[in-house]
C-alpha cells in the first residue's frame, strides 16, 4: 500500500486506541464523580498533537538526519498540514473566547458543538483532498536511498523478468500479508486495547489521586501510550530513508486528532452525560500553535536534518517543563 494510504491505516489505527482510551477514562470518571477526569482529557487531546508533532516527527528527523545528512519530502504534504493544523488550532481558541466574553457556560457548551461540527465538515474537506483531487501531495517524491543500495548488491542475483527492479521492496511484514486480514489484526488490536483501556483507567486514576500527579503529566502519559504505535513505525520508516512515511504518519496523526477525535470525543460524552466543552488549558493551546509554527518552519522546504529534530525536541522538553513545575 502506497503513501498516504499506508499512513491512513496506521494514523486512523492510533487515534482510534487514543478515543477508547479517553472515552474509558471520561466513563470511569463519570461514574466515581472526579471532575479532573474532564481536564485530564481535555489536556490529554492537544498533548497527543503535541507528541505527534514535537517528540515523533521530531525524534524521526533527528535519527533519519544521523542516519543521513539531509532527507527530501513533499514540500507540499507539509504546507498542507501546517495550514490545516494551524487554522484548526486557531478555532479551538474561539470557545475559550466565549467563555471569557460572556461568562456563561450555556453559551460556552453551544459554541463548542458548533466548533466540533465546524472540526468534522473541515475534516471531511481535507479527507477529500487528501484521497481524490491532491493525494499526489502527499506521495513520495522519490525511492528510498535504502532501496537503490540493496537494489546494487543484490542486481546479480534478480532476474531481469521480475518486477523487482522496477518496485519498491517490501519490509514490512503486514504489507506482505493479505488487506482483509490486516484489517482483522487491527480490529482485534483494538479489542485488546479496549480490555487493557479500562484496566489502565481505573488503576491510574487511582495512582493519579494518591500520589498528587498533576493534569499535565497524566495528560502526557495517556498521550504517549496512545501515540506508542505511531513512534516506532515512524522511526523506522526515518531510518529507511522513508522521511515522507514519518511526515505523513506525524503530522497526519495530529490532523486527525484535532479535525476527527475531538468530536467523537464530544459526541461520547454526550451520550455519556457530560456536558464536554472545549475550553482548553491556554498554556496547552499556546504549546499546540507554537508546535504548529516550528513544524512549519522546519518542513516547509521539503529538507530535514538533524539539528530541525533536535529543534523540536527542544521544544517538547520546555512543554514538559512547564507542566511538570
Amino acid at each position: 500500500m502506497k503513501e498516504p494510504y499506508s499512513s491512513f491505516v496506521l494514523t486512523f489505527s492510533a487515534i482510534a486506541i487514543e478515543i477508547i482510551l479517553l472515552s474509558i477514562f471520561l466513563y470511569n470518571g463519570y461514574t466515581i464523580h472526579n471532575p479532573q477526569v474532564i481536564d485530564i482529557v481535555k489536556a490529554g487531546m492537544l498533548t497527543a498533537v503535541i507528541v505527534d508533532i514535537n517528540f515523533l516527527l521530531g525524534l524521526s528527523v533527528l535519527i533519519g538526519g544521523l542516519s543521513f545528512k539531509e532527507q527530501s519530502h513533499n514540500e507540499e504534504t507539509s504546507s498542507t498540514y501546517t495550514t490545516v493544523l494551524l487554522t484548526s488550532a486557531v478555532i479551538l481558541l474561539v470557545p475559550s473566547a466565549v467563555e471569557y466574553i460572556n461568562n456563561d457556560f450555556n453559551m460556552l457548551y453551544n459554541s463548542s458543538i458548533a466548533i466540533s461540527f465546524l472540526l468534522l465538515v473541515f475534516y471531511m474537506g481535507i479527507f477529500i483532498f487528501q484521497t481524490r483531487t491532491h493525494s499526489h501531495f502527499f506521495a513520495n517524491t522519490g525511492k528510498s536511498r535504502i532501496f537503490f543500495i540493496n537494489k546494487r548488491q543484490k542486481k546479480n542475483e534478480i532476474d531481469e523478468n521480475t518486477e523487482n527492479n522496477t518496485e519498491e521492496e517490501i519490509t514490512y511484514i503486514f504489507e506482505k500479508i493479505n488487506n482483509f486480514w490486516n484489517i482483522i489484526i487491527i480490529v482485534g488490536f483494538l479489542l485488546l486495547v479496549a480490555v487493557l483501556s479500562e484496566i489502565f483507567s481505573h488503576n491510574s486514576l487511582v495512582i493519579f489521586h494518591k500520589y498528587g500527579i498533576s493534569i499535565g503529566l497524566a495528560a502526557l502519559s495517556i498521550a504517549i501510550i496512545s501515540v506508542a504505535p505511531e513512534i516506532f513505525t515512524s522511526i523506522k520508516a526515518a531510518k529507511n530513508d522513508e522521511i515522507q512515511r514519518a511526515v505523513n504518519i506525524g503530522m497526519g496523526a495530529s490532523t486527525v486528532s484535532i479535525l476527527l477525535a475531538i468530536p467523537i470525543i464530544m459526541f461520547i460524552s454526550y451520550l455519556i452525560g457530560i456536558n464536554f466543552t472545549l475550553d482548553f488549558n491556554k498554556f496547552h493551546l499556546a504549546a499546540l500553535i507554537i508546535s504548529v509554527v516550528l513544524a512549519w518552519k522546519t518542513t516547509e522546504d521539503g529538507e530535514t536534518n538533524y539539528f530541525e529534530g533536535i529543534s523540536h525536541l527542544v521544544l517538547f522538553v520546555g512543554f514538559i517543563i512547564m507542566i511538570i513545575f
